[in-house]
């Protein structure tokens, strides 16, 4: 009775378990891990013509794994971030199988050893246009929570408004009833402005809006954004939801996101 393949009992381990559960990723990073080794699976059985049946451990070496990202590059026109990104994963199982696999210990960190390539292009230290839609992708919007997050980082996007903007916000500065959109942010000295908001904004705010009955005139001038004791957000509050998924962005696509981010960092893109 076949039951499968050392590499494929642990590979499952590895998706399945070890990575949700012991180092607590997040799904968005393991399925982009997975999707790496769904790549290396294809490259295996067309490149080295070695069909799952006989993926093994055994055939997991140094120089096939060096192969299979030259083959990244060149093969399916890669970048180097990308490149490095599959690195990553399997450095990650390759950490794994240290402590499963112990016989096989040289093997696992000769792969280790190989180190991400550099990109000569300047790293950027801002968000792009796709930084920023992978961030939105984060929140988990079946939660009340993640549906409030994404509005928030979604406006602050939409707007450039600063922190201490965002948290004075009521939902008496929205005009959304009807073209033009806007939002009167209120800043330093109490000194106002409008600014227009983008139609794909509006349906996310206005959802979070209905759900939180914020368009009550009872509540025109509670806090837009409130936390679970009915008080408006605070700056560390803010900061600690920026940061969060910025962190969970950054296992997904770590090329696409600065090295430093920060509420003025988000701000600064629209400006």
């Amino acid at each position: 009775m076949n039951t499968g393949t050392d590499f494929a009992k642990h590979l499952s381990r590895f998706l399945s378990e070890y990575l949700p559960y012991e180092r607590n990723m997040s799904p968005n990073t393991v399925n982009s891990y997975r999707d790496t080794f769904v790549q290396f699976i294809g490259y295996m059985k067309d490149v080295q013509k070695i069909r799952l049946e006989q993926l093994t451990l055994d055939t997991v070496t140094r120089q096939r794994v060096l192969y299979f990202l030259s083959w990244v590059q060149k093969e399916r026109n890669c970048g180097i971030a990308t490149r490095n990104h599959r690195l990553a994963a399997i450095h990650s199982f390759m950490s794994y199988l240290q402590y499963e696999e112990i016989q096989h210990l040289d093997e696992w960190q000769r792969i280790l050893s190989i180190k991400a390539m550099r990109d000569e292009k300047k790293s950027i230290s801002y968000l792009s246009a796709d930084g920023i839609k992978l961030l939105l992708k984060q929140p988990d919007i079946t939660t009340r929570n993640g549906r409030r997050n994404l509005a928030l980082l979604a406006l602050m996007y939409d707007t450039g408004a600063r922190v201490q903007e965002i948290i004075d916000l009521t939902p008496e500065s929205l005009k959304i009833e009807g073209e033009p959109y806007t939002i009167r942010l209120f800043g330093k000295g109490r000194k106002s402005r409008v600014v227009p908001l983008m139609e794909e904004q509006i349906v996310i705010l206005k959802r979070y809006m209905e759900e939180n009955h914020l368009f009550e005139n009872y509540k025109l001038k509670h806090p837009l954004f409130f936390n679970s004791r009915n008080e408006k957000l605070t700056r560390a509050g803010v900061t600690y939801i920026l940061k969060t998924y910025v962190g969970m962005a950054k296992q997904v696509t770590p090329a696409l996101v600065p090295c430093i981010i920060s509420c003025h960092t988000l701000r600064h893109y629209v400006e």
